[in-house]
């Protein structure tokens, strides 16, 4: 907010988290990356001094006093995919989903619910039998 009222051009990536709290299912919209913003100014621009004084910013992650660029494809991107998942909703329970990482990787599940912020508990069929496992939700890809 305070950036742009300097009119800094920025970027909060968030995105719609399903929680689950006292037994209540809630939607909320949550920062992507807790307390980073993405700013899109050159090294050169004389704004970089005025925002250590802006209020909010504690400090500006970089190296050697310098700060850390990040290339415009990689926010591009970040923002396409935030608007993919707005656009289908995220995942939701009964969902197809694969398993794209760790040691159930290639295989096809059921969404069940979100466990935690960043697990999710989903059935795979293992064994002639359904099985419910808890999985990073990151490993988790839409069918």
């Amino acid at each position: 907010m305070h950036l742009q009222n300097q009119d800094i051009p920025c970027f909060y990536p968030k995105v719609m988290v399903e929680k689950l709290r006292s037994g209540k299912r809630s939607c909320k919209l949550e920062a992507l990356f807790s307390g980073y913003i993405f700013i899109n100014l050159s090294q050169l621009n004389p704004v970089w001094s005025k925002l250590r004084s802006t209020r909010g910013v504690i400090r500006i992650v970089g190296f050697g006093g310098k700060p850390l660029p990040v290339e415009d494809e990689v926010v591009d991107h970040l923002r396409a995919s935030l608007d993919r998942v707005a656009s289908v909703g995220g995942i939701k329970s009964g969902d197809n989903v694969d398993v794209a990482e760790g040691p159930f990787a290639g295989m096809g599940a059921i969404f069940q619910c979100y466990d935690g912020d960043e697990r999710a508990i989903v059935l795979i069929e293992f064994m002639q039998k359904s099985q419910r496992i808890s999985v990073p939700i990151s490993s988790l890809k839409n069918q």
